[in-house]
């Protein structure tokens, strides 16, 4: 995976407060909630606003219960089930989200297609596990701060996502619960050593969803970001392979 870039280097951070931001944004809310969108639908801008598309499968990963459905109606914008309840097969969920690259001022929409799959039908049913890992771009590593074993069972995760065998992928770890601080079974200081042994950010969420766009925005920011890091050393790199190629011949 390529190098982890700086929060705030590559995209405009926190751009959705910007007064130049809200053509853009205002195209991915309906009512001052966020819009829903199908597999087949996207944000419409006026014909005078040309905007590239960009597209991303991201899976989510983790333990029974440490809600990943959940993190995928946070992102997109829809009611968290009050109640838990395993997942029996695969589900997807597309988020739109726009950026405005840092270095040339380009905007750009990210269609994020979160696919979230429960524990026991990974187990049961082979197929499931190639189907979600089969060209994915990233992927979201969740713990719960309610359940140690969760946090301590993220080594194993990075294993499995770090084998020869996996392409290139974007790893990211998503603390979820953060807001029940009186059940916390994972302290500060464990998430600092784990950054430093690892080399990756701990992002937190947790508590209500709101109508606005602040509490999911450091994430989707934070995912476009490193998604697009990977793309321009990925394309750096293929481009100077080819040069290579190129001046031997």
């Amino acid at each position: 995976m390529a190098k982890v870039p700086p929060p705030g280097s590559v995209v405009v951070a926190d751009w959705h407060r910007y007064k130049d931001s809200k053509e853009y944004f205002s195209k991915i809310l309906h009512k001052k909630r966020r819009r829903n969108f199908g597999l087949l639908e996207s944000p419409v801008m006026p014909p005078h606003v040309a905007v590239d598309t960009v597209h991303y499968k991201i899976f989510i990963s983790g333990k029974s219960g440490v809600g990943k459905t959940a993190i995928a109606a946070r992102l997109a914008g829809m009611n968290i089930p009050s109640m838990h309840h395993e997942t029996t097969g695969i589900e997807t969920t597309v988020v739109y989200w726009p950026v405005k690259l840092k270095e040339s001022s380009r905007v750009l929409f990210f269609r994020f297609q979160l696919w979230d799959c429960g524990e026991n039908a990974l187990r049961r049913f082979d197929h499931l596990l190639p189907s979600c890992k089969e060209q994915v771009d990233a992927v979201l590593l969740l713990f719960s701060f309610t359940d140690r074993t969760s946090f301590d069972d993220l080594p194993n995760q990075l294993a499995k996502w770090s084998e020869p065998s996996v392409r290139r992928v974007v790893k990211m770890v998503v603390g979820t619960k953060f807001d029940l601080f009186m059940h916390c079974d994972v302290a500060e200081r464990d998430i600092r050593d784990f950054q430093e042994t690892w080399g990756i950010p701990v992002l937190r969420t947790g508590g209500e969803v709101t109508d606005g766009l602040g509490d999911v925005a450091s994430l989707l920011n934070c995912l476009a970001e490193n998604l697009w890091h990977q793309d321009c050393v990925t394309a750096g790199s293929a481009s100077h392979h080819s040069q290579e190629t190129v001046t031997l011949l």
